[in-house]
């Protein structure tokens, strides 16, 4: 296979020099020639503006060498999200390639703390701007078909990390995602309107969410979201570890994660439909999750599994006229439907949710959950986040081992809820059911925090059925 060093077309390894035209040589060099290695390798930092991956191109970081994102905000011209130009831009991009691959064992570095305002204790302060957010994603690949990112070390990201748009047939492995989990919207994958993806083996540390699957409005040509599988991953966020939607305008579907660990995150596994697409026939398996409460900045409230369909809240800020469908300025949700969480160990603060808008989430299965609440940190408890919904952003509730409510066709099976030592107020029943229309519970085991709360709490269900 030939081999395109970026260092003979002048790129340099000193930290300083901007290298995006060396880069783009290269990579132009090695896509015409019928593909290739662009090699960036020895011991260096090579600086670099914004620069767009070929078809063919097997873009080699190795050992002791890093790509490092220019710091100059004005090099960042192109938006991510096209028209919307109010959530960051391009660093690494391309459009319409075949078999392009990210590999070798250096590190990708985004630079993100160069992007920041000062550092407060929750989170560091974003800069203001007027309309266009430079803040670069590292990776914006849209419509690729053939991608492999494998064994590289992405870091400290301003904005989310790799951005997949209308990708087909991807496979990430090994890889390693430590991005500042003080940084606002860093997420580590997004899948969007993306589908046949395997991710396996990676370690992601995120400030935002670490797996996102979305259908954004702004590329709705590409169709759903579909045909996914994680496995053995090891997730921490001070958001959500894997989350589905909230963007998500046409369907997440057929999504598969099992064998994974989440640490330490405010949200385990979450399903947040805020749009007009649906979310169905989703598994979750043999799953560890480990939660904790952080500060309001961050969504989530330590809930280890969290399911709600609720339309979204308008915005006279910087989502304003780019989260409805043209022509509209209310929306309104899908349904969430076929969920199964199968083998899941929780211990955190908070305890599972289920909720919607009437009629929008049902055939939801738990088998073989169980749940550990206990207090580790000392934010407030007794709160669900519902943001950014339409109807109320933070949910003030007991916290119970299983909140469910408005939701229809619902199975708890052969699960339990703990309580730890260290004990909240607000902690309160094992399980709390408000209008709920098709609840099956069987061998459930689960006593409330406190002697003076019922432990099992059904109020104006229907089709109840207690085994």
């Amino acid at each position: 296979m030939m081999i395109f060093d970026i260092t003979h077309y002048g790129a340099v390894g000193d930290g300083t020099t901007d290298n995006a035209v060396a880069l783009q040589k290269a990579i132009d060099a090695c896509s015409s020639a019928g593909g290739g290695i662009v090699r960036v390798g020895g011991k260096g930092t090579f600086l670099t503006g914004p620069f767009d991956l070929k078809s063919f191109v097997d873009l080699r970081i190795e050992r002791d060498a890093t790509l490092l994102a220019d710091p100059d905000e004005s090099v960042y011209t192109r938006s991510a999200f096209r028209e919307n130009r109010g959530e960051g831009s391009v660093w690494i991009g391309g459009e319409d390639t075949d078999r392009v691959t990210i590999s070798g064992e250096g590190t990708i570095d985004g630079n993100g703390v160069a992007f920041m305002g000062h550092e407060e204790k929750p989170a560091f302060v974003l800069k203001e701007f007027d309309l266009f957010d430079r803040r670069p994603h590292i990776l914006t690949a849209i419509n690729f078909r053939n991608l492999s990112i494998r064994d590289v070390t992405f870091k400290d990201s301003a904005y989310w990390c790799l951005h997949l748009v209308g990708c087909t047939d991807v496979a990430i492995s090994n890889v390693r995602i430590n991005n500042n989990l003080k940084i606002r919207n860093s997420d580590g994958i997004d899948l969007d309107h993306t589908r046949n993806v395997r991710i396996s083996g990676c370690v992601i540390e995120s400030g935002d969410d670490c797996i996102c699957f979305k259908t954004r409005r702004e590329y709705r040509e590409f169709g759903p979201t579909e045909n996914v599988v994680v496995t053995d991953c090891t997730m921490m966020s001070t958001s959500c570890s894997v989350k589905l939607g909230s963007e998500n305008m046409d369907a997440i579907r057929n999504v598969e994660v099992r064998d994974c660990i989440i640490r330490s995150s405010n949200r385990g596994i979450g399903i947040q439909n805020r749009d007009e697409g649906t979310v169905e026939n989703i598994r979750f398996e043999n799953i560890a999750v480990e939660g904790r409460l952080f500060d309001d900045v961050w969504w989530g409230k330590a809930e280890p599994i969290s399911i709600t369909a609720y339309k979204r809240k308008p915005s006279a800020g910087k989502d304003a006229n780019v989260r409805f469908a043209d022509g509209q300025t209310e929306g309104r949700v899908g349904e969430v439907r076929n969920v199964s969480f199968v083998n899941i160990a929780c211990r955190s603060e908070n305890g599972v949710f289920v909720g919607g808008e009437q009629g929008k989430v049902s055939g939801v299965r738990f088998e073989g959950v169980r749940i550990t609440v206990e207090k580790t940190t000392g934010y407030a408890g007794g709160v669900y986040d519902l943001r950014p919904s339409d109807t109320v952003g933070l949910l003030p509730a007991g916290t119970c081992g299983f909140y469910l409510i408005d939701a229809g066709s619902v199975e708890i099976r052969n699960s339990s809820v703990r309580w730890g030592m260290n004990r909240d107020s607000s902690f309160g029943a094992a399980l709390h059911a408000l209008r709920v229309n098709g609840l099956t519970v069987v061998d459930f085991a689960g006593e409330s925090a406190f002697p003076n709360v019922e432990p099992m709490q059904l109020e104006n269900c229907t089709s109840v059925s207690l085994m």
